[in-house]
């Protein structure tokens, strides 16, 4: 399996060098993927953006008036220039992950790969908007695959 991530970051600050994040985030797409058998050649795009951004995609694309943390299209179509699989564009709110890290009392790298492997997780098919069943099984891949990435998820 090989990974063509395409990142772009956004009006944000990350407070690192943009490589840090690519690195992070290009292995918790991995890992997801590994823990899930996705074997073929696959394409993801990600967004490093802030609260406002995300906000407006938020509004043009749900119906809703607010940020959130993390947004996720999946596409799920070949892509013909190089024959992999496109699974979508992950949207990650960089400054609301800086401001939860804080509040959960974790590093702002573990808030990032969560948001990755949260939002990897939905352009694999997985829900758990108004399915109960769904957020649990959500909640236990993401911890598996946080912990075996050594970022526990913190009580």
């Amino acid at each position: 399996m090989k990974l063509k991530l395409n990142i772009r970051v956004g009006d944000v600050v990350l407070g690192v060098p943009k490589k840090h994040f690519r690195a992070l985030i290009k292995s918790s797409c991995e890992a997801v993927l590994r823990a899930e058998s996705f074997n073929e050649n696959t394409e993801v795009s990600v967004l490093l953006t802030n609260n406002a951004e995300v906000r407006a995609l938020n509004l043009e694309f749900r119906g809703k008036d607010k940020t959130t943390d993390v947004l996720s299209f999946p596409l799920d179509e070949i892509n013909p220039e190089n024959g992999y699989t496109m699974l979508g564009d992950i949207v990650i709110n960089a400054e609301l992950a800086r401001e939860r890290a804080k509040e959960y009392n974790h590093s702002y790298e573990r808030e990032i790969a969560f948001l990755t492997v949260h939002s990897m997780l939905h352009l694999l098919g997985y829900e758990h908007e108004n399915d109960e069943a769904g957020e649990k099984i959500m909640r236990e891949k993401q911890t598996k695959i946080l912990d075996e990435m050594g970022l526990e998820i913190t009580p």
